[in-house]
């Protein structure tokens, strides 16, 4: 079975590499990394290509334009699905999200469709993480499934995995968010087609190396994407 690990970056040149090298430690059978770059002004898109260059299971999609976390979730699904992926899996690169447990989550895919990393149920923890941006996120969280109906109790978590038949049933081409409200539209498209989504408990590891690009002007487009995804759905376009 094909599996991707998709990994959207900007500006990760402290990480990359040490990601990706723990990454290919799982020795999974079958297992290709892609890093989606946005053509980073610190060379992380370098520090992939050269390590492709010694690991054919490393790939590199660098974009030159159209740039944001969103359209590049959405052209590395397309790049995933287009090199005959089965599993795919989405993960941030600033090491947040720990490797060790992709092979749980690929696991509980017997028993779901989509499995996401949870910051929180009874066993997951944060590490690093101040209390106002714990409640932050506790408050957007509590918008979105108000405003959504997911029933997902981390519904921020961009540590997910998914069957292939999910990106092709959302029509991944289409993903519309710039930003990173596309971890919200996936979600939210995936909880519609009915497909079965499955959290299991992480350790949440906050940056200890380089700077996070998610701003007040990111938030605030979020919380608009989430009220434009309800209105569509009321109005019966997706």
């Amino acid at each position: 079975m094909k599996t991707y690990v998709m990994v959207p970056t900007y500006n990760e040149k402290e990480n990359i590499a040490n990601l990706i090298g723990k990454i290919l430690k799982l020795k999974i059978k079958n297992l290709h990394i892609v890093v989606v770059d946005d053509s980073s002004p610190d060379g992380t898109w370098k520090i992939v290509q050269d390590m492709g260059k010694k690991n054919k299971s490393v790939h590199l999609l660098l974009r030159k334009k159209d740039r944001g976390r969103g359209s590049a979730g959405r052209d590395g699904f397309i790049y995933c699905l287009k090199n005959n992926a089965e599993i795919i899996v989405e993960m941030d690169a600033d090491l947040s999200h720990d490797p060790k447990y992709i092979p749980l989550m690929i696991k509980e895919l017997n028993n779901a469709d989509l499995v996401l990393g949870s910051r929180r149920l009874k066993g997951s923890r944060e590490i690093g993480r101040g209390l106002l941006r714990r409640f932050v996120t506790w408050g957007a969280n509590l918008y979105i499934t108000l405003m959504l109906g997911i029933k997902v109790k981390d519904c921020n978590s961009g540590f997910r995995c998914f069957k292939r038949k999910v990106l092709e049933g959302i029509k991944a081409e289409k993903l519309e968010s710039k930003g990173p409200s596309i971890v919200q539209e996936v979600l939210f498209k995936a909880h519609l087609k009915g497909f079965r989504i499955k959290e299991i408990p992480i350790t949440f590891i906050n940056r200890t190396k380089g700077k996070s690009k998610l701003g007040l002007k990111q938030l605030g487009a979020g919380y608009f994407m989430v009220l434009k995804l309800k209105f569509l759905h009321l109005m019966g376009k997706i």
